[in-house]
């Protein structure tokens, strides 16, 4: 074996070396005598090249930095394609340092180098070809993945060091990048691994690459519906219970057993059916991790960090997740977050809070943190029963003020346009009861009841705005159940009046009215609903509030009492007179689709087999 010195003053053995000195052949070029000079990007582009070439010819390259001007831009170009990464680590720091030269001696190729770096991000493709024919093409497992990846962050500090301005210039590249949403889930794992490791050595991109990283995989969310996935879910294993029989069927037919071995490994191997959910799977992996890597540092969580991440990522959280309606599972990066320290929730329900509060927001926007609100309270374990009656004392009080503002106007009637952010936190109100209210009753009953009657349940739902009428069925039915178990309040002479009330007519954006039946006029979700993506949610599941099936008496005296029919006699006073107000034109915002599909009841969703939706939408 040579030594450093000695390997770089020794010329490489066994190569032929045709033309001059880069030097003289960039002379010639500038002269007009271009053949050397192609003859020189023939050799570089050699698949065969040798280690030792590569570093005779960087050396020489470092020599002539200064006059690789942008004339020579298709001789960088082919400098920047040469296969560096995986060779001897002799060649990994001559390249590292012709790249530092050529940066600070010609920023006008800084971008280029950039581009070439953020381009290793992922790995390779692996293609193997039979005639003309790809017989496979799959990411190349490369052991030496993860030390490439430490070769190209190296390789941007030590640009940065070079030219300052860089991260400037690395983050429209980044964006650029980001591979499309039907590559395969290594890569995506791959490049969002990468991206969130640059924001440890450039923290001022750290907010830009969390939107850029949030923002591709609400992509994959949206584009995946829930009902999606468990379809996908549900014919996976009943392909797996027909490979079984077959197995059974075909035992000495070896070829068979083979195909059916690779297809029971794949479904017992925490893949998900669902392709997009498979990569969405992968990122949200990638993003847990990293925030637990900048919250814990040596086991121990340090505060400064983790309120400085919070911050981060709570103004991602308000662009792009509140905004977007019926997300599934990326929402649940907030309530990682907020399971490390009580403090973190409590800001995160503050700032919810305030988002409703607040009169100069979109209602929209209003209605959908009341959404994340209940479901927060609802479904996380971390989140005392204090801080939840701290919650619901600052709804209901809101809610009463609310009713108490409009029992003096003119628009004290059933009217989503008008009243949304009232409705959903109504809904909300009604939700957290629903999942908390043997928590609330535990330890004192009498206490627990005299809190929830100070609540004044029945103001709320026979107020002249009618929240039962607008409130998602399958809410109103289990809030209705539980509130007369311990006669808090009785619903159901309102619900009956509701469902036998002619349905509303319901504007269309095409123009013109027409009549159709809305079984989810809010539009509402609940944003913490059970999470389905395999891999990651061994990390949601230990602080997630599962559903908690009612009792066998408890569910026949609901299903008893929705089907019960009430007389006008029974009918409160104020009922009889009410009538739709608006011209019985209630405003109702676009109605998304999947935005009250069926969960199953295996995840943890309330029995409902009745007429009304199911609870867990």
């Amino acid at each position: 074996m040579w030594g450093g010195d000695e390997f770089v003053s020794t010329p490489p053995s066994k190569t032929v070396r045709f033309g001059g000195t880069v030097s003289d052949i960039l002379m010639k070029y500038s002269k007009g005598d271009t053949s050397d000079y192609e003859l020189l990007k023939h050799q570089l582009t050699d698949p065969d090249i040798k280690d030792a070439q590569i570093i005779n010819w960087l050396q020489e390259f470092r020599i002539s930095v200064t006059s690789l001007s942008k004339e020579f831009e298709q001789l960088i170009s082919v400098l920047l394609k040469l296969p560096w990464l995986g060779r001897s680590q002799m060649v990994i720091e001559e390249y590292l340092a012709f790249l530092g030269n050529l940066v600070s001696a010609q920023t006008v190729y800084l971008r280029p180098c950039l581009k070439m770096i953020v381009s290793n991000f992922t790995p390779a493709r692996q293609i193997i070809r039979e005639g003309n024919v790809d017989i496979s093409d799959s990411d190349d497992d490369d052991e030496n993945l993860p030390k490439n990846f430490d070769t190209c962050h190296r390789a941007i500090q030590m640009i940065t060091r070079y030219v300052p301005s860089t991260p400037r210039f690395l983050m429209p590249i980044l964006v650029e990048g980001f591979p499309f949403i039907n590559k395969s889930a290594r890569t995506l794992e791959c490049y969002v691994h990468n991206l969130l490791r640059i924001t440890v050595y450039f923290p001022p991109l750290r907010r830009e690459i969390l939107e850029l990283v949030v923002e591709k995989l609400l992509k994959l969310d949206v584009s995946a519906s829930r009902s999606d996935i468990e379809d996908a879910e549900e014919s996976s294993a009943s392909h797996k219970n027909g490979a079984d029989k077959s197995t059974e069927e075909a035992l000495f037919n070896m070829d068979e057993d083979e195909d059916l071995e690779d297809m029971r490994s794949n479904l017992d191997s925490g893949m998900m059916a669902h392709p997009v959910a498979e990569r969405l799977d992968y990122g949200m992996c990638v993003v847990f991790s990293y925030i637990k890597d900048i919250c814990y540092v040596n086991g121990v969580l340090d505060l400064d960090k983790t309120k400085s991440l919070y911050q981060d990522l709570v103004a991602v959280f308000d662009k792009l997740i509140l905004p977007t309606h019926a997300s599934y599972h990326v929402q649940y990066f907030m309530f990682y977050v907020c399971s490390f320290k009580l403090a973190v929730a409590e800001a995160f329900l503050d700032h919810l809070w305030k988002t409703i509060q607040n009169p100069m927001n979109p209602a929209l926007i209003r209605q959908t943190a009341a959404s994340y609100i209940g479901s927060f309270l609802s479904r996380a374990k971390f989140v005392p029963i204090v801080t939840v009656k701290a919650c619901l004392d600052l709804l209901v009080s809101w809610i009463h003020q609310y009713i108490d503002n409009q029992d003096a106007g003119s628009k004290a009637f059933c009217d989503i346009a008008l009243h949304g952010p009232f409705y959903s936190a109504a809904q909300a109100v009604f939700y957290i009861f629903i999942f908390r209210h043997q928590q609330l009753l535990d330890g004192n009953m009498k206490k627990g009841l005299a809190y929830l009657q100070s609540l004044n349940f029945e103001r709320i739902v026979m107020c002249q705005l009618n929240p039962l009428k607008v409130c998602l069925h399958s809410v109103v039915s289990l809030f209705a159940a539980i509130t007369r178990k311990y006669q808090l309040v009785f619903c159901y002479t309102i619900i009956e009046r509701n469902n036998r009330q002619q349905l509303p007519v319901v504007r269309s954006s095409f123009g013109g009215d027409s009549v159709q039946v809305f079984t989810n006029p809010l539009d509402s979700f609940f944003p913490f609903d059970p999470y389905i993506l395999k891999r990651s949610r061994k990390v949601i599941d230990p602080l997630y509030q599962v559903w908690e099936e009612l009792s066998v008496k408890d569910y026949e005296e609901l299903k008893q009492k929705t089907k019960r029919v009430v007389s006008e006699d029974e009918e409160d006073d104020f009922l009889k007179g009410e009538s739709l107000q608006n011209d019985g034109v209630i405003g109702i915002t676009p109605c998304s689709p999947d935005s009250f599909l069926r969960s199953p009841k295996s995840i943890g969703s309330p029995p409902i087999d009745f007429s009304f939706c199911h609870f867990d939408r």
